[in-house]
């Protein structure tokens, strides 16, 4: 169940976000980019191709770092410097590795996705943009993104599926990886599921 709901959220990161401006609205990013990463997957379904898609279009609106901490827990502050990072490059890895599998799948199915209306106040920092993703002969399937604002745009820090949040999915996966071998133990664990990943 985890696992594929993991792979479905990530789908779901096709609703995320092409920052063009930090005044923009969150919920009008996610909607322009839906329009244009469906684009894509109509024209192209090459694995190459939705790995570019993934890495141009998609995770670079994403604060992976805030990510890590979050998914991390509790151990992060225990981590040197050199350890936060190889953490936090090793989750981008295999969210970008699993992300492009998961729009390979997306690519052979009718999925839509429909970003729901978000009522932003002047000085909101912090919202939750509501998505639906669709497909027929399924119940839709609600998506919700965690979103700050930053000096760079709005990025996301979360997302929950079906009130599953992929951070709080991770950070039970990873709580046990420490607990075995500490930070270090959890970066060889990651690189390894990266390399399988990158092997398949």
């Amino acid at each position: 169940m985890k696992t594929a709901v993991r792979t479905l959220s990530l789908f779901a990161l096709i609703a995320a976000f092409a920052v063009q401006a930090a005044e923009s609205a969150p919920d009008a990013l996610v909607k322009s980019t839906v329009n244009d990463v469906m684009s894509v997957l109509k024209q192209n379904k090459d694995k190459r191709t939705l790995l570019n898609l993934a890495e141009q279009k998609v995770l670079p609106h994403f604060d992976f770092a805030e990510m890590t901490r979050l998914a991390v827990g509790r151990p992060w502050r225990d981590a040197n410097d050199a350890q936060k990072k190889a953490l936090e490059n090793a989750f981008r890895t295999l969210l970008v590795n699993t992300y492009t599998t998961a729009l390979t799948q997306a690519a052979k199915s009718d999925q839509t996705v429909e970003v729901k209306p978000l009522r932003l106040q002047p000085d909101q920092k912090d919202v939750i943009v509501k998505t639906l993703v669709k497909e027929p002969g399924r119940s839709p399937i609600p998506i919700d993104y965690s979103m700050r604002r930053t000096s760079a745009g709005w990025k996301v820090y979360d997302v929950v599926v079906e009130n599953l949040s992929l951070v709080t999915n991770y950070r039970g996966s990873f709580s046990s990886e420490v607990a075995r071998g500490g930070i270090d133990g959890l970066i060889k664990s990651l690189e390894e599921k990266n390399r399988k990943l990158a092997q398949g």
